[in-house]
């Protein structure tokens, strides 16, 4: 996810408040673990011999941003399938790159109008896949997919009660400017979507006003720990439990 992060407490780069306090807070380099979104499909399709020409993810204003409206169905497909992180019998694990919709209007390039033609392109025949979990349109990220249906419905009533239930489900690694002053402990954060050079982007808002929570601002609560240190800086885990989305 693509998150601008405000310089506060005490020079450290931290959106929100942390409970249990920091030295210095949060870096800008937060992914999900074992991935590199965006940029890693472009890496694979000019390993794959496409450095003749640009690609749909190059010469963007923000590195692994897609635009549907400048790339064709066919070169949708080739990035999506280069993005594939993991395939293990129904289920298909993709990094969707920034930019890209899941759903939109018919005629709309979107995830959802191409699983016909990536199904194919992976070796899946007559079994079409279907979207399990997936990322918004403003953030790139995992996108979970499954050829299954019995398979995609339980999965979806997991992340369903999960979410009803409060439990987290997705884990991020970030590494952090400076040490947290705890192990682990809880972050909460006002972030809104602003559009910033023709990107919605998500940035934090301080101390946001009531008239900031009905003009679309979300509170955020995320937990988070220490999984090791090293000098000024530290790796940590985070679960968020509610987003800007």
């Amino acid at each position: 996810m693509r998150t601008v992060l405000a310089p506060e407490m005490g020079g450290c780069r931290v959106s929100g408040q942390v409970w249990g306090g920091w030295r210095r807070g949060l870096g800008v380099r937060a992914a999900r673990t074992a991935s590199s979104f965006g940029t890693e499909a472009r890496h694979q399709q000019q390993r794959r011999g496409s450095s003749k020409r640009s690609g749909p993810l190059d010469d963007q204003p923000f590195s692994g941003l897609l635009r549907p409206e400048n790339v064709s169905r066919e070169e949708l497909v080739d990035v999506l399938r280069a993005a594939v992180v993991d395939q293990k019998g129904p289920l298909v694990t993709l990094n969707k790159p920034q930019g890209l919709p899941v759903t939109g209007k018919p005629g709309e390039l979107t995830l959802l109008s191409v699983l016909p033609e990536l199904s194919q392109s992976l070796g899946l025949g007559e079994r079409e896949l279907q979207v399990v979990r997936a990322s918004g349109k403003e953030t790139s990220g995992l996108v979970l997919l499954s050829s299954c249906p019995q398979t995609a419905s339980r999965l979806q009533k997991f992340f369903t009660h999960s979410q009803r239930a409060r439990r987290p489900t997705v884990t991020y690694c970030a590494v952090t400017d400076g040490i947290p002053a705890t192990s682990e402990g809880k972050i909460q954060a006002a972030l809104k979507l602003e559009h910033i050079d023709g990107v919605n982007l998500v940035v934090p808002v301080k101390s946001p006003s009531r008239k900031d929570i009905l003009e679309g601002v979300k509170r955020t609560l995320s937990y988070f720990r220490v999984v090791a240190m090293g000098s000024g800086c530290a790796l940590v885990q985070l679960q968020p439990l509610t987003g800007p989305g």
